[in-house]
């Protein structure tokens, strides 16, 4: 019980989750992020690069074992996340605000997937606390089966892999970068919060003015 209760405090502290949970602990927070609703507050992309930063600089892992680890627990996630959407999904949107539930989180990923359809489940890999919504809203919506798991798997390779590399690549080309890692996840989470706030702003400017009669 001690070990979990510093996991939590520290939940925002990639190092000492790295520390903590190895290979098997990053597995878990990937796959419980993309596909339980309780993991939208976990700190996947920053995770990530950190994780590929240190596999780089310091050989705590190998980048191409934990990229296969967490591909598929990225995969594994959403195709949960689909069949929860498809099993109790409406009954979500009645359910009462919690700790580890909001509702406005499921609408969210509803108005997203909505407006960019399919695609969706490609685009929001890269878009925190959507992409843990995004393939409950798909399974809701009753996307084919066989789509949906294209658009997973394209989606769960691209944004493991292109996280990991950039944190790579960086431990491997940049002197002491690794003596930085705060400021690459400050310019990773900003990154990563870029689509929402040019969605955001779109939004705004499509918005009609209101009427000054």
């Amino acid at each position: 019980m001690h070990t979990l209760l510093d996991l939590f405090h520290q939940i925002r502290d990639v190092r000492a989750i790295i520390a903590w949970g190895g290979y098997v602990g990053l597995t878990a927070i990937i796959f419980a992020e993309t596909g339980l609703l309780i993991g939208f507050f976990l700190p996947g992309d920053s995770l990530l690069v950190t994780a590929g930063l240190l596999a780089a600089t310091t050989g705590v892992f190998n980048v191409w074992l934990l990229g296969l680890l967490l591909t598929v627990a990225s995969i594994l996630g959403n195709t949960v996340g689909y069949a929860i959407g498809q099993t109790a999904g409406p009954r979500l949107f009645s359910r009462e605000d919690s700790l580890l539930f909001n509702k406005k989180h499921l609408f969210r990923a509803r108005e997203f997937y909505e407006r960019h359809g399919g695609k969706t489940v490609i685009i929001a890999r890269f878009m925190p606390i959507v992409r843990t919504f995004v393939p409950v809203v798909a399974g809701m919506g009753q996307m084919g089966y066989r789509r949906y798991t294209i658009y997973n798997v394209v989606g769960g390779i691209g944004w493991i892999w292109s996280m990991l590399f950039i944190g790579y690549f960086l431990g491997r080309y940049i002197p002491r970068i690794d003596q930085h890692i705060e400021t690459v996840i400050i310019l990773v989470v900003l990154i990563s919060l870029l689509p929402g706030i040019i969605g955001w702003l779109k939004s705004r400017s499509s918005s009609p003015e209101p009427s000054t009669k």
